[in-house]
């Protein structure tokens, strides 16, 4: 088995040597990761699509979480990153079709896990079929999409629970369809304010989107 060794830096995201990746998250080592937000636009509403982690993944089994992420390894840069929507989605998509949103400090300590990352995220907000995910495989198990604000506001505490539709893979390999109301719990747990920070540059995004193509409408 191949050992993956990332790039560790200081606080200050200044580069201080290389780790494994298993080491990172015991020692609690800044680290780079990729992270993609797949959003769609219908009839003026903006969607976000999760992903349904693999029940066989050691870290948030089953529970929904970012489109597509990953740790970025000691010779990637962040549009190597591009990489993870095909091993986890199934999606050829070129990295000049991202969004840059930045890149947001993430900081989640549990007991003998420490995740600290530098994440470099990213929007791809082109227009996307169900037929298009080649599901399931070793990370991911299945796919949904919710409304956006919905999700900003489950982030908000202004809801308990949002709605949630696609499908997953279960054990047998029987495609089941998803059609339901997804309370807190059943997300990955990160931080509030990482969630909610994230939805506010892609908001930004989605505004300037919605200005300029309303721009052109009115000069034609």
């Amino acid at each position: 088995m191949k050992i993956e060794v990332v790039k560790t830096f200081d606080e200050q995201h200044k580069q201080i040597g290389t780790a494994t990746r298993e080491d990172v998250h015991k020692l609690g080592l800044w680290h780079e990761a990729f992270h993609c937000w797949l959003v769609e636009e219908v009839a003026g509403t903006a969607y976000i699509y999760l992903q349904i982690r693999s029940e066989n993944k050691k870290d948030f089994p089953g529970l929904l979480d970012i489109s597509a992420a990953g740790h970025l390894t000691a010779d990637e840069s962040a549009a190597d990153g591009v990489r993870e929507l095909k091993e986890e989605l199934g999606l050829s998509v070129i990295y000049d079709d991202l969004v840059n949103l930045g890149i947001f400090t993430y900081n989640c300590v549990r007991p003998g896990f420490t995740d600290r990352e530098f994440a470099h995220v990213h929007l791809y907000d082109l227009p996307i079929s169900w037929d298009e995910f080649l599901l399931p495989n070793e990370e991911v198990s299945g796919i949904v999409k919710t409304k956006y604000q919905d999700f900003y506001d489950l982030w908000l505490d202004r809801v308990a629970a949002i709605h949630v539709e696609g499908f997953m893979f279960d054990a047998a390999g029987k495609r089941i369809c998803i059609d339901k109301m997804a309370l807190r719990n059943e997300f990955a747990p990160h931080d509030a304010s990482f969630y909610i920070s994230v939805l506010q540059k892609m908001e930004e995004h989605l505004l300037k989107k919605t200005n300029e193509r309303r721009n052109f409408n009115e000069s034609v």
